[in-house]
């Protein structure tokens, strides 16, 4: 009896690691996906290490080292300041891969709960959730996020918030159609039978198995944010002076762009770079998650 129990107990839990152990393997078959994987670790890696590849301060000011070219002592040259680059390359890493982070966070915590409720209950909440989102989506994410930094204000906080919103109109619109199929299934109707209340419903059925296209569009909305939070930085609307953040680095340099174009072309080398490997990462997971490939 004993013995039964355990296999009975024991076989979803090798089912879910089987399942896992599939998208993984698929996964890893697919070299632009592994490609932006490994770009993505490499760029969080020397955002972690920055105190260990450099011992500049990223803030610090030194005049009689303005806008020296890449040399031994600087390997990617000083800014109009005499900062070193690659200093604030690597410290300004950690602040736009957070800002990513951050925002993205915020438009699941919000999107997720309003998409599920709107999809599984339909009627007027789902009219008035679905046109609040219209309303989102009708805006750029840029012009959206500079609209809302023009209400809140620049500085770290409001960056995060704007670039959040402007995610949050995408999360309700695929959870809502992942759960207007899933609200179908016989194992929903079953808990609906037996008098299971409709927010377990929703957490413990629809939301656990809608999580697949979250987590690829999770993944492709951090290379978004982190763009749009960029966008606001080259406009001086994001993070502000001295902090270092790719967006602001990339501002600063357009003016010297001709006499000191390294200045310019390495923030956009390291936003390229972070952008394409989310990219490459969401398509591989797309991939990997379909249940129509598995066998």
């Amino acid at each position: 009896m004993t013995e039964a129990v355990s296999i009975s107990v024991s076989a979803p839990r090798a089912q879910s690691r089987s399942l896992l152990g599939e998208a993984w393997h698929r996964f890893r078959q697919q070299r632009p996906a592994m490609l932006g994987l490994i770009i993505l670790l490499m760029l969080v890696l020397a955002a972690i290490a920055a105190p260990l590849l450099t011992s500049y301060d990223p803030d610090k000011q030194k005049l009689v080292d303005v806008l020296i070219h890449p040399n031994a002592p600087h390997p990617l040259g000083t800014d109009h300041l005499g900062r070193d680059v690659l200093a604030r390359l690597l410290y300004g890493g950690r602040l736009s891969l957070m800002i990513g982070l951050l925002a993205v966070g915020i438009g699941l915590l919000v999107g997720m709960p309003l998409g599920a409720v709107s999809g599984y209950y339909g009627g007027w909440v789902d009219m008035i959730v679905q046109r609040v989102a219209d309303i989102l989506l009708s805006f750029p994410s840029i012009l959206l996020a500079l609209s809302l930094v023009a209400v809140l204000g620049v500085g770290l906080r409001n960056v995060i918030i704007s670039v959040g919103v402007s995610a949050v109109p995408r999360f309700i619109r695929i959870v809502r159609g992942s759960v207007l199929t899933i609200r179908e299934q016989t194992y929903v109707e079953a808990a609906r039978a037996v008098g299971v209340k409709d927010h377990t419903i929703l957490r413990r059925h629809i939301l656990i198995n809608a999580l697949a296209p979250v987590i690829v569009q999770a993944t492709l909305s951090l290379g978004s944010a982190i763009l749009t939070a960029a966008g606001l930085g080259f406009l001086g609307l994001g993070v502000q002076p001295p902090t270092a953040e790719w967006g602001a680095m990339l501002g600063e340099g357009r003016q010297y762009i001709f006499s000191a174009s390294y200045m310019a072309t390495f923030p956009g080398i390291a936003i390229f770079l972070a952008v394409l490997g989310f990219n490459l990462m969401g398509d591989g997971l797309r991939d990997a998650l379909d249940p129509r490939l598995r066998e």
